[in-house]
């Protein structure tokens, strides 16, 4: 059974820094892309950023692009996401996820089965 959980959210101000993890579990994660997805209060999960299963590729939501840097150790089975120059606008619950096909790779919420219970970001101004 896949289990992913996130961990590292917490209350920051703006411009400070935050690193989540989500720690996997359950398969061999290699051959799988993994994201960071994002929900803010009244609005639908967006896409944050994407990562290969070999962690040689990624893509980002333009509103973290410079910012926020994903990364993964396939051999702790954890994806990160590095948050830096932090803004209000980012306060959301960010859950990580698994694409559904092997050497899946996408910016929908479509292309990933499993998803982690999310981890509350909130930056204050």
């Amino acid at each position: 059974q896949v289990q992913l959980v996130e961990s590292g959210g917490g209350l920051v101000q703006a411009g400070d820094s935050l690193r989540l993890s989500c720690s996997a579990s359950g398969r061999t994660f290699s051959n799988y892309g993994m994201g960071w997805f994002r929900q803010a209060p009244g609005k639908e999960r967006e896409f944050v950023a994407t990562i290969t299963g070999s962690g040689s590729t990624t893509r980002y939501a333009d509103s973290v692009k410079g910012r926020f840097i994903i990364s993964r150790d396939n051999a702790k089975n954890t994806l990160y996401l590095q948050m830096n120059s932090l803004k209000t606008d980012d306060t959301a619950v960010y859950y990580c996820a698994v694409t559904r096909a092997i050497y899946g790779f996408g910016v929908g919420t479509d292309n990933y089965a499993y998803w982690g219970q999310g981890t509350q970001v909130t930056v204050s101004s």
